[in-house]
């Protein structure tokens, strides 16, 4: 039977939240997200009002769309989008399946003009032990990757010809795409440390050369910004080698999926950043990693990066001491030694009491 989008409130509503929970442990991560904003509520004296709805394999399921018309007008005439996961095997092993629910995802975004991808990417130094790279190569790691998320090789022409013997994906954009993205870019560096760096492939690539030339246009109107270009394979290169030296990447929507994948193990879980998908009234905030199917109902799935986009969505929502009273709540958890597996596996918690902790700390 159908799931019906059900509703969680604290009495009269000041702000309406779309709650796409998905699939795999994505219910069980926005579960602890709820909980925390929920803490967040009552110390500041807010009122979240939490509308629940399908999106994903479970959308697919239930439905045959991976994203309802349902879901899309509730995400509409919300003030923000929390979202879980989606994805599930029997759709990633079936390459011909024709409904998947990455197309949930990537509709969502076009339709609500979500061009701009925000990951904030940090090391954690009581978690040191646990990234890739040697402890000395994490100092300093802090930077924002800006991935244009609406555009590119992800959204343009594709299909088979030759009786499906030749595939193409075709890469295109727009100067205006680029032009809004980038301006988003080189604002951030205006507020964090004052440099940007456009990752392309301006040496192979006709639209990343359009990249470059619409970039360096713009800087002309952001002094203050120190203005970087580095070609994406150098680029995956340097954020192993040294990640410290990037303050915030611009880059298009295929670089930056990758790049963004690749920095994420930099702090040593993926349970650990958040992100949000902005351009329009409506943003979307959601953890980066995946569904985990494998993991789901286990009470193991860590629940940091979604309670840290939940921040992102205070913030965006223009309750920033909000925000920062979450961080400053994981922080205080971490420093703790508290953790699930990925983070403590000899001294682990499960997902609700990690949840219940940073709740606590909120005070």
């Amino acid at each position: 039977m159908p799931r019906t989008p059900h509703t969680y409130t604290l009495h009269m509503a000041d702000f309406n939240i779309a709650v796409l929970d998905g699939d795999g442990i994505g219910p069980e991560v926005i579960k602890q997200g709820i909980k925390v904003l929920n803490q967040v509520g009552f110390k500041f004296g807010h009122k979240f009002r939490f509308d629940f709805a399908p999106v994903g394999a479970v959308a697919i399921d239930e439905t045959g769309n991976p994203l309802p018309e349902e879901t899309l007008d509730l995400c509409k005439r919300s003030d923000a989008i929390f979202f879980g996961s989606i994805g599930h095997p029997r759709f990633d092993n079936d390459p011909t399946a024709t409904v998947r629910p990455e197309q949930g995802l990537l509709r969502l975004r076009k339709e609500l003009g979500l061009y701009a991808n925000l990951r904030p990417v940090a090391g954690y130094k009581e978690l040191t032990h646990l990234s890739p790279l040697r402890p000395e190569r994490m100092e300093g790691v802090d930077m924002l990757i800006v991935r244009e998320l609406t555009g590119g090789i992800y959204f343009g022409e594709k299909g088979r010809r030759d009786g499906g013997d030749t595939a193409f994906d075709t890469c295109f954009y727009t100067r205006m795409e680029i032009e809004r993205i980038v301006k988003m870019g080189f604002e951030a560096a205006g507020n964090r440390r004052g440099k940007l760096m456009l990752v392309d492939k301006a040496n192979v690539m006709e639209s990343s050369r359009l990249w470059r030339e619409v970039t360096r246009e713009m800087a002309a109107d952001y002094p203050e910004v120190e203005l970087g270009f580095m070609f994406v394979d150098n680029a995956a290169m340097q954020l192993i080698l040294n990640p410290a030296q990037f303050d915030v990447i611009v880059t298009s929507n295929m670089f930056g999926d990758i790049l963004s994948d690749a920095s994420s193990v930099l702090a040593g879980s993926l349970g650990l950043l958040p992100s949000s998908s902005i351009g329009s009234k409506v943003g979307m905030f959601e953890p980066i990693h995946g569904s985990w199917p494998e993991g789901a109902g286990q009470d193991r799935a860590n629940p940091v990066a979604t309670i840290l986009s939940a921040a992102m969505m205070l913030d965006h929502l223009g309750l920033v001491k909000e925000g920062d009273a979450i961080r400053a709540a994981v922080n205080a958890t971490l420093e703790s030694g508290i953790g699930t597996e990925d983070l403590n596996p000899k001294e682990k918690v499960g997902t609700d009491a990690m949840g219940d902790m940073i709740a606590k700390r909120i005070g």
